[in-house]
């Protein structure tokens, strides 16, 4: 469906920057609310959908059970409700059977196509475009938009687009290599609206620690948490951890990514099963069970070896080569304490080459939460990461894209 066409002016009702989640959602949303309405979809890429074929592992994770506000960040989140409230994970799914995609969920709420392909929800969406005769024009980079007598005027490399109604989808900076950029930035700024800087989320933490290199590439299962500078829990999230040379990542990690601040500190749980009393008593009886082993067998049958050495130099304990019946109770309640609180103060977020998202977007309060629609300029409306909102893992900002994109379409 991308175009190649010798410099032309079109002419349309309503022109969605960006082919992605939001902006394909949002011109089917309009076709089918008003079939008469002549649409244009402008793509940067030489095809739509790039980024999307990448979500969930490949396998697109479009929603989940659990959507709400208490998944998101950002200043749209206060004005949220509404779209949230209309646009549950049925709604959805609903959308979606509707033009011809099944899903299913797996035990934690998540949705994908029952095809577990990326391509299928991609290709539904595409389907739908060509059947409601959507112009689409892949491969245009956009030079400028203004806005003229009521009027917007897109200018790309190839050709001009006159529209009486504009929609910014074209994401955020997150993911580079699959498009993402900050032209949503330039285009918004430049009608006079307020932009909380893009920042990398939803990726790897760098964290500053002398012990990571000796265990890159292990993981482990655990719960981490997310302190402040003041020593208070921000937020905890558990599953599987897996150390790099200067970062840590993971699904729980991405998470807190979403809320870390430079500074900030990553508590590790390594054994969330086990109290510290219980870790205790356990290495006392590993005491006396490897008495005439070295001090770095104390871990043995507890974590993984490189992750156990790893445990013992944070805890200090000197001379490896001594007996584990050499180790003092205080020893080994520092062992204990540091299998239950491994700690990493946080330098930064990793870049947006490794994000999956990015937070920042247009300010909440410049946007009509009903409609999506600038409240700074009419007729230009707003969707998905081009939005100050950013949600966790598992399926909630793409749920944001459709939600946002149906209901653009549903006010155009």
């Amino acid at each position: 469906m991308g175009r190649n066409r010798f410099m032309k002016n079109y002419i349309y009702d309503v022109v969605i920057v960006g082919g992605g989640a939001s902006g394909l959602m949002c011109a089917i949303s309009a076709k089918q609310n008003n079939k008469y309405l002549k649409i244009a979809i402008i793509e940067k890429n030489e095809r739509v959908g790039k980024k999307l074929l990448a979500t969930g592992n490949g396998r697109c994770n479009l929603t989940n059970r659990n959507v709400g506000l208490k998944k998101y960040k950002g200043s749209f989140v206060n004005s949220s409700k509404y779209i949230f409230e209309k646009y549950s994970c049925d709604k959805i799914l609903q959308i979606f059977k509707e033009i011809g995609l099944l899903s299913f969920a797996d035990s934690d709420g998540r949705y994908y196509p029952v095809s577990r392909q990326a391509s299928s929800v991609l290709d539904v969406l595409r389907f739908a475009c060509e059947r409601y005769e959507i112009d689409i024009f892949c491969g245009e980079t956009i030079k400028s938009i203004k806005k003229l007598n009521n009027n917007f005027n897109i200018t790309t490399q190839q050709n001009t687009f006159n529209s009486k109604k504009i929609v910014i989808a074209c994401g955020s900076k997150a993911s580079p290599k699959l498009g993402g950029n900050a032209s949503a930035v330039d285009y918004l700024k430049n009608f006079g609206h307020t932009f909380v800087p893009f920042s990398p989320t939803l990726c790897p933490i760098k964290v500053k620690s002398d012990i990571l290199k000796s265990i890159k590439g292990l993981r482990s299962l655990c719960t981490a948490t997310l302190i402040d500078s003041k020593g208070n829990s921000i937020k905890t999230e558990s599953g599987e951890v897996q150390f790099n040379e200067n970062n840590i990542s993971g699904i729980c990690i991405f998470n807190l990514s979403l809320y870390s601040l430079k500074n900030n500190v990553i508590s590790l749980d390594l054994l969330p099963d086990s109290s510290f009393n219980d870790l205790f008593f356990i290495l006392k009886n590993q005491k006396k069970l490897f008495s005439n082993l070295s001090k770095e067998n104390i871990l043995t049958g507890i974590l993984q070896k490189r992750i156990a050495q790893a445990i013992l130099k944070y805890s200090n304990i000197k001379d490896f080569s001594g007996k584990c019946s050499e180790l003092s109770e205080n020893e080994l309640k520092t062992i204990a304490k540091s299998i239950k609180n491994f700690s990493f103060t946080i330098i930064e977020n990793a870049g947006f080459e490794q994000a999956q998202c990015a937070s920042g977007g247009v300010k909440g309060s410049e946007i009509d939460c009903k409609t999506m629609e600038s409240k700074k300029v009419k007729n230009l409306y707003i969707a998905g990461e081009a939005v100050d909102i950013c949600g966790e893992c598992g399926g909630y900002n793409l749920h944001f894209a459709f939600a946002s994109g149906h209901l653009i379409g549903e006010n155009l």
